[in-house]
């Protein structure tokens, strides 16, 4: 049996449906460590005391379906839009709503008038966001946080 050319590979990948951020049909492919700390501990720990949770990109919601401790208003957003329909389908049952957002320019790619990564939020509507892995307008996280709340991001 001849080994998988990275051509092969690349190939098998991009015909593989996406529902979500599950990678489980990579086997052995794919090797993660650890981190030292965990993300889901930083947001439960504060989730706990807090009235209400975004989660920014929240790909197909199963982190944020599985995340232990969630305000009763917990929001998600998502900007790929097949991800909106697996996320809110996921998301619904658990009375969270999914919100579709154009996505912001990776952070070396936005300017200062950047219109992109706008959040569909007024001003001060959430005492804690949580984001792993999307990219945000800065401004646009601020604006929407209220006075003395947190952000946190896992990269």
């Amino acid at each position: 049996m001849r080994e998988a050319s990275a051509r092969d590979l690349l190939e098998g990948a991009a015909a593989h449906p996406v529902r979500g951020w599950d990678f489980a049909w990579l086997a052995e492919r794919i090797s993660t460590a650890p981190l030292r700390w965990s993300f889901e501990e930083i947001v439960s720990s504060h989730a706990r005391r807090a009235p209400d949770l975004l989660d920014m990109g929240t790909g197909g919601g199963e982190w944020l379906a599985a995340l232990g401790d969630r305000p009763q208003r917990t929001v998600a957003t998502e900007a790929w839009p097949p991800n909106v329909d697996v996320a809110g389908a996921r998301l619904r049952p658990l009375g969270i709503t999914v919100v579709w957002v154009e996505g912001a320019p990776g952070n070396v790619d936005q300017r200062s008038d950047e219109r992109r990564g706008r959040l569909p939020f007024p001003a001060e509507s959430f005492e804690l966001i949580s984001n792993r892995h999307e990219a945000f307008v800065a401004t646009e996280v601020a604006r929407v946080l209220t006075r003395g709340a947190r952000f946190s991001r896992s990269r």
